[in-house]
């Protein structure tokens, strides 16, 4: 018998009724760039790949109002080498009005969620440990993983401000897994077992 073969991750593709606004949103977000695009659809990339995210727009598709609350993709993520390129981006788009709803550290990665106009959630996400297996092995050796795998809440103006102040990655880290940079209210309430 063959050994199995694992393929890499390639594309997210995702249906909507705002084809232009979403080519824009993600090429402003995720730097995406058209590679294919007609009345149905559109192929965008962000590297040398033909398309990392794919976006149909037939005819007679309708929005969900209740998208939140269904089983589904819960959101598609993107990595960054560093915090002071996750950090940056974050600048970036503040100046262009798009914040992200919901900012963790995971104790694994440092992630800000943004909603894109379908409502769809993007992570943008660095490696806490700058190394996935580090990270891996974090998760699957840690405790306090083990005991809160959704993470910290931060606030992505208080980590930018200590990044600002000249605070370490490794020391914005800490303070995030402590609570020193939670945000005044808890964005986003997690359900419990029960």
């Amino acid at each position: 018998m063959a050994a199995q073969s694992k393929p890499a991750f390639h594309h997210v593709n995702l249906k909507t009724t705002r084809l232009q606004e979403m080519i824009d949103w993600y090429g402003e977000v995720v730097g995406t760039e058209v590679v294919f695009s007609d009345g149905t659809g559109a192929w965008l990339s962000n590297d040398g790949a033909n398309h990392r995210v794919a976006l149909l727009a037939f005819p007679g598709f309708t929005d969900d109002p209740e998208k939140d609350n269904r089983t589904g993709m819960h959101h598609s993520a993107f990595e960054y080498e560093s915090f002071e390129q996750l950090n940056g981006n974050y600048l970036r788009l503040r100046e262009r009005g798009i914040t992200p709803d919901i900012c963790i550290d995971h104790g694994m990665t440092f992630s800000y969620y943004y909603r894109d106009p379908d409502g769809n959630h993007v992570e943008l996400q660095c490696d806490n440990f700058g190394d996935w297996s580090a990270s891996k092995q974090w998760m699957i050796d840690s405790e306090d993983f083990h005991a809160n795998p959704i993470g910290h809440f931060v606030d992505p103006e208080k980590v930018a401000g200590a990044a600002a102040e000249g605070a370490s990655f490794a020391e914005i880290h800490r303070r995030a897994m402590a609570d020193e940079l939670a945000p005044a209210q808890v964005p986003v309430e997690i359900p419990t077992e029960g």
